[in-house]
C-alpha cells in the first residue's frame, strides 16, 4: 500500500500526491463512506491517506490517517450534513473585506469559533485596503483592534498594490495554509500574487448585488516555491456551525469563556440567568456587543437546528 497527501478534490475524484512524489487519481473505496462520517466528503484536501493502485494506473483510497485538525461547516444544501473544508492545517487565513463584498462580523465569528473548536489557528487578512473610504478604513481598524484584544492577529493587504504581500510570504513559508472567505474577497488574486505563475481564474464581482461569483469550484493544494502549500477553497456564502452543543459554544469565544468563570451558576449559558458575569462584561464593554450577538446567533441556530446565512 502507498501513502500520500490529498491535494485536490473534484467532487468525484481525489488527486493524491504519493510519498514518492507521484500524482495519482483516486476514488474512495465504497465501504469507506459508511463509517458514520456524516459528511458530504469523508475525505478532504490535506488528508493523509493509504491507497491501493489498480491496473489502469488509478487507485482506491482505503484508509485515512488521523487528522491533527480540520475546518468543517454545515452544508448549506443538506443541513443535517457537514462539509470538511480542509484537514491538517498549520494556519488559516480568513480573507475579509469590509466592502465589495461586505464580510459580516457574524460570519467572521462563526468561522473563528469553528476554528477554535477544531484547534486551527486563524489570522484575519483584510484585503482590498486600496479601495476603502476613510470611514471604511476607520471601521476596519476598529475591527482589527477588537480582534487583537481577543488574541487574533490581522494583516492589512492589497493584492493589487502589493501591500502586505511580503508579510504573507514570510508567514506561509513551509506551512500548510488554508485560504478561506466569501466569494469576491480576492482569494484568487491574492494567491496569484503570492505564486506568480499559478494562474488561478479570478472573477468579477457581480454588480447587481456586490457579491462575488464563484471562480474556484473545488479545493486544491498549491505547492509554494519556498516550501509549504496553500489550500485554495471555493468561496463560502454562510458558515453554519456543526456538532456544537448549546452549553459549550461559549468555550469557543475566548473572551466569553474567560468571563464565564465568574458567573454565579456553573451551567450558565449567558442568556438571562441571574449573576451572569458575561452579560455584565458586555454591558461594561469588556466584551464587544458584536461578538456577543454572534454568540447568540449560534445559540439560536443550535436551538432550532436551522442553517442560517
Amino acid at each position: 500500500m502507498k501513502h500520500g497527501l490529498v491535494i485536490k478534490n473534484t467532487g468525484s475524484w481525489y488527486l493524491v500526491r504519493t510519498d514518492e512524489g507521484q500524482d495519482i487519481e483516486c476514488k474512495v473505496k465504497g465501504t469507506f463512506r459508511l463509517k458514520g462520517i456524516r459528511s458530504t466528503n469523508p475525505i478532504a484536501v490535506g488528508d493523509r491517506v493509504g491507497l491501493v493502485e489498480n491496473a489502469e494506473g488509478t487507485a482506491l483510497i482505503s484508509e485515512i490517517e488521523d487528522r491533527k485538525n480540520y475546518i468543517i461547516r454545515r452544508s448549506s444544501n443538506l443541513s443535517k450534513q457537514s462539509h470538511i473544508i480542509a484537514a491538517n492545517l498549520d494556519l488559516c487565513f480568513l480573507i475579509v473585506t469590509v466592502d465589495h463584498p461586505v464580510t459580516s462580523t457574524v460570519f467572521i465569528d462563526r468561522f473563528l469559533a469553528s476554528a477554535e473548536a477544531y484547534r486551527v489557528p486563524v489570522t484575519l487578512v483584510f484585503n482590498k485596503t486600496d479601495i476603502y473610504t476613510d470611514d471604511e478604513i476607520e471601521y476596519m481598524d476598529a475591527l482589527i483592534n477588537m480582534y487583537a484584544h481577543i488574541g487574533y492577529s490581522s494583516i492589512k493587504v492589497s493584492a493589487l498594490e502589493n501591500v502586505g504581500i511580503d508579510t504573507l510570504q514570510d508567514i506561509i513559508k513551509g506551512k500548510i495554509t488554508l485560504f478561506s472567505g466569501h466569494s469576491g474577497v480576492g482569494k484568487s488574486t491574492l494567491i496569484n500574487t503570492l505564486i506568480p505563475n499559478v494562474g488561478l481564474k479570478t472573477g468579477a464581482i457581480s454588480d447587481y448585488h456586490g457579491k462575488g461569483m464563484h471562480t474556484t469550484t473545488f479545493s486544491e493544494m498549491i505547492e509554494l516555491p519556498q516550501g509549504g502549500f496553500i489550500i485554495d477553497t471555493p468561496g463560502i456564502k454562510g458558515f453554519g456551525t456543526v456538532n456544537m452543543k448549546k452549553e459549550e459554544i461559549f468555550h469557543f469565544f475566548p473572551e466569553i469563556f474567560k468571563f464565564s468563570k465568574d458567573c454565579r451558576f456553573h451551567n450558565c449559558i449567558h442568556l438571562n440567568e441571574p449573576g451572569c458575569a458575561v452579560r455584565n462584561a458586555v454591558e461594561r464593554h469588556y466584551i464587544s456587543e458584536s461578538r456577543y450577538k454572534s454568540y447568540l446567533s449560534m445559540l439560536e441556530e443550535e436551538a432550532d437546528e436551522k442553517y442560517r446565512k
